[in-house]
């Protein structure tokens, strides 16, 4: 039987990119730090999968077992040495510190000729090259050369919303009917591991970028506005006419950049559009906007989904964004006691000024048409 690693057992691990690895006929070795999880898995050896619509399809995942990636670091070194694939869902920030482990499972099996297909399956831009780049500090010269030729960390995009949830059964997990998962051809796709669910595609930005500057931006601008509007979960703030309206502008003002740099189908990226905000509204997938609105200072990054595509825009249209930059403005005013991001946002506004926290954390400068258009929409939101 093949054999794949993957790093995270948490919810998107065991929902989406563990259910695929063993519905393709992979025993899915997972590494994490929960133990209560670890052990969870170790006894019962299958959990469900729970499709968050009406009918609540349920799917049994089997051939799997876990160990912990920090006390069992020898033998997790030892199942890469001997995976077909590795796989990751930890959360971008962690990434970094799966390096020196990866690395050491590829120093084992470089007497191996076998092909080991490693990918980051993380909500970040190039985050199987980022991998590649830490574990190649990691590895000396020679061993670099032998990951050349039989080691590939092509980079993904995932998509798919797993709402915030409680289940008697530890393992359990619900997780929406929609997803995607598209990664960047191998340079030899004979040896590319063939997974239903899986799509190969030549270039990958466009698909990331669909998706960051559609799912990520949308989200997260119906947090920040129901946030505003005292509204507690995602589904009743999409259906408030106002944080519609301002959501659907976001998404015109992306989507317009989207068509014109990737040459998109207008009509086709408009029923993407469609397609989001339907998953939105889904009342299965419900989340709360606090907890959806979280890290705002990560979402407000200037390489994240609103910073990103604003500067675009300016750039390919020489107009401000007016949407984006409410949106921007709108993250600016989160406020969650139990965020340390949110937390330091507000403690920076109010120590340093609204100009200089806009500077420090979106990195744009000060007069520009962009920042202005951000500061005066703060003290207009209401």
């Amino acid at each position: 039987m093949k054999t794949a690693v993957h790093f995270g057992a948490g919810n998107i691990g065991r929902g989406f990119i563990g259910w695929l690895l063993s519905a393709a006929g992979y025993e899915v070795v997972f590494a994490d730090v929960n133990q209560k999880v670890i052990d969870a898995i170790n006894e019962k050896k299958e959990y469900q999968v729970v499709l968050a619509n009406e009918q609540q399809d349920s799917f049994l995942v089997k051939n799997i077992r876990a160990l912990n990636s920090e006390k069992d670091q020898t033998q997790l070194i030892r199942e890469i040495a001997k995976a077909d694939i590795v796989t990751t869902a930890v959360g971008a920030t962690i990434l970094p510190y799966l390096a020196e482990t990866i690395a050491k499972g590829i120093k084992l099996r470089s007497v191996s000729e076998q092909p080991l297909t490693i990918i980051a399956c993380e909500n970040m831009i190039g985050g199987s090259s980022l991998l590649k780049k830490e574990v190649y500090q990691k590895l000396d010269e020679s061993e670099q050369v032998y990951a050349e030729k039989h080691v590939a960390f092509p980079d993904s995009a995932v998509d798919r919303i797993v709402p915030d949830q409680k289940h008697d059964d530890l393992l359990t997990v619900t997780v929406e009917p929609f997803y995607e998962w598209v990664v960047e051809e191998l340079p030899q796709m004979d040896r590319a591991p063939k997974i239903p669910g899986m799509t190969y595609v030549p270039d990958l930005t466009p698909y990331i970028e669909r998706k960051l500057f559609t799912v990520n931006t949308g989200h997260a601008v119906t947090a920040y506005f129901g946030y505003i509007k005292n509204i507690d979960s995602i589904e009743d703030a999409i259906h408030n006419e106002k944080v519609l309206f301002i959501v659907r502008s976001a998404l015109e003002e992306t989507g317009a950049l989207l068509e014109k740099k990737f040459q998109f189908s207008h009509k086709e990226h408009q029923e993407y559009i469609d397609k989001i905000i339907d998953r939105f509204k889904n009342p299965y997938v419900s989340d709360y906007v606090v907890r959806v609105g979280r890290s705002p200072i990560r979402k407000i990054g200037e390489n994240d989904r609103f910073i990103q595509p604003a500067r675009q825009f300016v750039e390919a249209f020489n107009e401000t964004p007016k949407a984006l930059a409410i949106a921007i403005a709108a993250a600016l005013k989160f406020e969650n006691p139990s965020d340390e991001e949110a937390c330091a946002l507000q403690q920076a506004i109010e120590e340093t000024g609204l100009e200089a926290a806009i500077e420090q954390y979106t990195g744009l400068k000060p007069y520009t048409k962009l920042f202005e258009k951000v500061k005066e929409s703060y003290y207009e939101l209401i």
